[in-house]
């Protein structure tokens, strides 16, 4: 039997991407204790207590993958690479969100499926074959019986949301042909504790993957990684590209590359992970340090990109009104809100920062390069951004 050893306290959180309306802001919110521990026998790492999925993915959701560049771009590129290299006739996309990743590919060939009814309208609007259903097994035979096995299925940011993960792959069995290729995509935990991204653990991310970890699962289902890109999306992803075993594909170098970094971090000792929190607590205060020095001295500063990563740092940190005036951010469906359990306010972002802001809390840090770009001029005019990883910092 699996033992689980907690590491880390977030404290009381609320749901990451529940944005309030103005009648809500007097009401109570609906708050969680975020607990991170790691499972001795499979080394997966995930929060304590995941709340129901209806409750995270409903038809509210408001994340929105065609609002990034960089997200844009690099399911781009990754649609020519699957092209050539794979040349699938039939593909699945578990979380198809708004349709980023499947519009680079023929109607016909493709299905998607996506819990959050609000966002698979867009792509059914299209003319894409969508479902609005959870991703399980009851999921896979319905599609398999109008649509028949896939040959290749794709999930980004996905599979770290659901709880159940022998579920996850049962139903990928079921759908994928017996040559299938199956790319998944997630934040890398190794990642996450050479930069101290704390903020990647938020009710959404049930797990925060490593290879070792996710190894420890596909074992079961006679599935097996033979290929791992290391991406810089989300502040360092890891892109795995999975196969049957029986499959005569060969292991690339970079599996046995990526599982020994893994392993001479230390990713299977408790140690590693209790050093990790307590620079976590040390981040939190440096952080408060920041945000204390510049409202004393009367600068003015605002949040930049509403994240559910930044949810995360505020309600640890006890950032609110008093330090960040407001948030300014690209997607509708967070503007004129409030930010979760802080309650800052959440605005339309006017293209370019006005001259009257001294510094920028970057909420969105995982698009640095992206928004540094749109914000040459508020550089050049001297105007300054708040970073809190890999240690809080002003830029």
């Amino acid at each position: 039997m699996s033992k689980k050893v907690n590491f880390l306290d977030l404290g009381l959180q609320p749901l990451a991407n529940n944005y309030l309306k103005k009648n809500q802001l007097n009401k109570k919110e609906k708050k969680y204790r975020l607990k991170i521990g790691l499972d001795l026998k499979t080394k997966l790492v995930s929060i304590n207590k995941p709340i129901a999925s209806e409750i995270m993915f409903n038809s509210n959701y408001p994340y929105r993958s065609s609002m990034s560049e960089t997200m844009i771009k690099s399911f781009k590129d990754l649609s020519k690479l699957i092209k050539k290299k794979f040349k699938p006739k039939k593909i699945l996309e578990i979380g198809s969100n708004d349709g980023s990743f499947i519009k680079n590919f023929p109607k016909k060939n493709t299905i998607g499926v996506e819990p959050c009814s609000n966002v698979e309208k867009i792509t059914k609007n299209k003319g894409f074959n969508t479902y609005a259903k959870y991703w399980n097994i009851s999921t896979a035979k319905k599609i398999l019986s109008k649509n028949g096995k896939v040959d290749l299925i794709y999930s980004a940011n996905t599979i770290s949301h659901i709880e159940n993960l022998d579920e996850v792959f049962k139903s990928i069995n079921i759908i994928l042909n017996k040559n299938g290729i199956i790319i998944i995509e997630d934040p890398s935990l190794l990642e996450c504790l050479k930069k101290n991204t704390y903020d990647q653990f938020y009710n959404e991310h049930i797990y925060v993957f490593s290879l070792i970890g996710i190894e420890s699962i596909l074992k079961k289902y006679d599935l097996e990684i033979f290929n791992v890109q290391n991406l810089k999306i989300h502040g360092g992803s890891n892109r795995y590209f999975i196969k049957r075993k029986m499959n005569k594909i060969p292991i690339n170098l970079s599996v046995i590359i990526n599982r020994k970094k893994e392993i001479n971090y230390g990713i299977k000792n408790i140690s590693t992970y209790v050093k990790f929190a307590k620079r976590v607590k040390s981040s939190k205060k440096k952080l408060r340090k920041i945000f204390l020095q510049l409202k004393n001295k009367k600068k003015d500063i605002i949040g930049y990109g509403v994240t559910a990563k930044s949810t995360t740092i505020l309600n640890y940190c006890d950032i609110g009104k008093k330090f960040i005036s407001y948030f300014v951010d690209t997607t509708k469906d967070k503007q004129n809100k409030y930010t979760p359990g802080m309650k800052i306010p959440i605005y339309k972002y006017p293209g370019f920062i006005e001259k009257n802001i001294d510094y920028i809390f970057l909420g969105a840090w995982n698009f640095k390069e992206e928004i540094f770009k749109k914000e040459k001029k508020f550089i050049k005019n001297g105007g300054k951004f708040i970073i809190h990883t890999p240690i809080p910092k002003i830029i």
